[in-house]
């Protein structure tokens, strides 16, 4: 080995390392990600308890709950995809227990059914879960009031919005109205750290690659 061939073999070393051991993390990140999705999962399934007097957003996320209350006159619409049967809006509005007043998402409805009657004022027993969902960021717009359409779940905005606890159920029972249920599921939880992993290990291979070309042509070059 010359010495002209020192420096690119130990850059492409350190790339190579580098890159190998970003897939390795990854690939630990996959395996705490299935664990806390694996909590997560039972914690949604369990028996549902009464809706706790102070709820905690970090502890008490997913708890399933039970609640009786009477259904808001108002509503929230917020912008969200129904898959092949394209755009829809979650329908959350409040659910006045007698003693407190909290946010509900009863489900989603079509597009076109956005502003359809649903008369508030009826008292409804729900099954659901507390969620906090983080979909707020810096590139979320703000939500067009006028025509009542929000395009991320902002639990303290909503609260403050229909003058409510800033705590959400989002309902796996049917509330009527044909809104359906669209529950917290496991499947929103996406695990992608194998595909970031493979993207990683790809890399250092092909890392590996451009420096033992590098290194031939060098070789070729002091023949």
């Amino acid at each position: 080995m010359t010495r002209r061939m020192i420096a690119p073999l130990l850059f492409g070393l350190t790339g190579t390392a580098i890159l190998l051991w970003l897939g390795l993390w990854q690939v630990q990140r996959m395996g705490e990600k299935n664990a806390i999705i694996a909590q997560i999962t039972a914690r949604i399934d369990k028996p549902p308890v009464p809706l706790p007097e102070k709820p905690d957003p970090v502890a008490d996320k997913y708890l399933a709950v039970q609640a009786t209350g009477v259904l808001g006159e108002r509503e929230i619409h917020v912008l969200v995809g129904r898959g092949l049967s394209g755009a829809g809006y979650r329908v959350i509005t409040t659910l006045d227990t007698g003693t407190r007043r909290v946010l509900l998402e009863r489900g989603v409805v079509p597009a076109e059914a956005k502003d359809a009657p649903r008369p508030g004022g009826r008292q409804v027993t729900v099954v659901g879960n507390l969620h906090w969902p983080r979909e707020v960021d810096g590139f979320t717009p703000e939500p067009d009031l006028e025509a009542n359409i929000w395009f991320a779940r902002d639990v303290p905005a909503m609260a403050r919005a229909l003058g409510a606890e800033p705590v959400l159920i989002v309902a796996r029972s049917d509330t009527g109205d044909g809104v359906e249920p669209r529950p917290v599921s496991p499947t929103d939880l996406r695990n992608v750290h194998l595909e970031y992993a493979i993207t990683w290990f790809l890399l250092a291979i092909a890392w590996m690659g451009m420096t033992a070309y590098l290194l031939w042509r060098i070789k070729r070059r002091e023949v």
